[in-house]
């Protein structure tokens, strides 16, 4: 297959023009420029706020004028990683793309079909003469990788439809209608140091080799978490021997399960090999729980030059006591759709310096008092360690509403089209279409796109054919959106 093949060709054509423009996160000023180039190039007109975000309208069909307005919703940004032996400069290089079999792939980079499919196919919406629909406007949002920064500066007004299609899902046939909402809870454990006794064996201790993955997505998959396995052995340890504790660190990123840990030691040096021993039995013990989610797992020992300094002990133990005690993992599970995580907590990170030990955790729910209330049960575990923590602002949910009118019109069309019944789903992550619903609460919303593979990486790859499944669908919907 040739490129020049590939269906739908005025969405291909305008995903081709996007992946020539960079558009890193927080420096979207390239692709703006496009997006209002275009704007005025079709005589259609646009708004763009304080934040970045553009608004471009379009006239309905004649004829169709009475209908609800919609808006369809992309953003602008991607994630920029590439291969080590890839030279590729994400500020001013295009995005090189290539076929392999049914995927569209990029050459060892990421294809930024996330979200770049999305804006591909609102351009080929706007440049249509042919498309039947009702008033349009078609919503790009800037930084929605890093932090949702366009979606939490949108002001009340900027955009006023009655329907919002979000294009930014990953599996064509699935119907999207809610979200996680979250919030980061961080804890400062004070870090008292008294110098290392004499006669002890130091020694460190580091997890390895954990499958990790995103703390929504993933959080369900019993996977381990390396900060609370290290501190379910330091915990044994520490009822067992003189343990005194160096430094510890494990975990970088706040919505990633942590893959690595460890820490440096000591106990008395008659327990050296004793250790040693508890490690092998501890290791056993672990690789048979997560025999199936993490193949790979492993705790390695290894001995350490003396140190000059161990962290006081009434310190160390308030810290462990309360790392041990804090909530990591799945909470609750939806009363609405099978299967999706409704609350969850990820200890994210562990970080020591300057006199203390900082952790960083990350709470979500698709219900806001529950995220709130599970915030408040890490805040806890960790007070009576003794820390001071602080729970940031956090960015809403969407609760699924399965009696969404844009859901059963999308859901019907889908039928009608291609004779199966999509899915019905919500993710345990964010997603913007939560920041929407709290400015513009009459929203009615859904989200669906084509079928992406491997995002955020290298690996991420487009499914050709379900491009076109995903056109025919929306021009469908577009085509049966209801009168005022």
């Amino acid at each position: 297959m040739e490129k020049n093949e590939l269906k739908p060709a005025v969405v291909f054509h305008y995903f081709e023009e996007v992946c020539k423009v960079p558009r890193p996160s927080k420096k979207e000023e390239k692709i703006r420029k496009f997006l209002e180039d275009f704007a005025r190039e079709h005589k259609l007109s646009y708004d763009t706020d304080e934040a970045g975000n553009i608004l471009i309208r379009k006239p309905a069909t004649e004829g169709k004028e009475h209908l609800k307005k919609v808006v369809l919703q992309s953003h602008m940004d991607m994630v920029c990683e590439k291969n080590k032996d890839t030279k590729h400069d994400f500020e001013n290089d295009p995005i090189r793309t290539y076929i392999d079999g049914d995927w569209l792939k990029a050459e060892g980079t990421t294809l930024g079909a996330d979200n770049g499919i999305g804006i591909a196919t609102q351009l080929a919406v706007l440049a249509s003469e042919e498309i039947v629909h009702g008033p349009l406007e078609c919503l790009f949002t800037v930084d929605e990788e890093t932090g949702l920064t366009g979606a939490f500066a949108l002001k009340e007004g900027f955009m006023t439809g009655d329907i919002l299609i979000n294009l930014d899902s990953e599996d064509e046939g699935e119907m999207f209608i809610g979200c996680a909402g979250g919030a980061g809870t961080v804890a400062e454990f004070p870090c008292p140091m008294m110098p290392a006794p004499e006669g002890y064996f130091f020694f460190k201790v580091a997890v390895k080799g954990l499958t990790g993955g995103h703390s929504g997505d993933d959080i369900n998959k019993n996977r381990a978490n390396a900060n609370k396995l290290l501190n379910r052995y330091l915990m044994q340890l520490s009822q067992k021997y003189d343990l005194c504790l160096c430094e510890i660190g494990g975990g970088n990123l706040h919505n990633a399960i942590p893959r690595e840990a460890y820490a440096i030691c000591a106990v008395p040096m008659k327990d050296k090999e004793s250790v040693r021993v508890d490690l092998n039995v501890f290791l056993a013990e672990v690789e048979n729980e997560y025999a199936v989610s993490e193949p790979n797992l492993s705790i390695d020992l290894e001995s350490e030059s003396s140190k000059g300094e161990v962290m006081e002990k009434d310190a160390m133990m308030r810290f462990l006591h309360s790392i041990y005690a804090v909530h990591n993992g799945v909470y609750a599970m939806s009363q609405d759709i099978e299967g999706l995580v409704e609350t969850s907590s990820n200890l994210a990170s562990v970080k020591q310096g300057n006199g203390k030990i900082v952790v960083g955790t990350s709470q979500r729910s698709s219900i806001l008092s529950s995220r709130k209330d599970m915030s408040q049960m890490v805040r806890s575990a960790f007070e009576l360690g003794g820390a001071t923590v602080t729970t940031g602002d956090g960015y809403p949910g969407w609760k699924p509403n399965m009696d969404s009118e844009i859901l059963h019109i999308a859901v019907d069309s889908y039928k009608r089209l291609f004779g199966v019944e999509p899915k019905i789903k919500a993710i345990h992550a964010g997603l913007e279409c939560g920041l929407f619903l709290e400015k513009y609460p009459s929203l009615d919303m859904v989200s669906f796109g084509p079928t992406l593979r491997g995002v955020h990486s290298p690996d991420e790859r487009m499914l050709i054919p379900s491009v076109d499944r995903f056109w025919r669908h929306l021009l469908d919907v577009l085509a049966h959106i209801p009168a005022k």
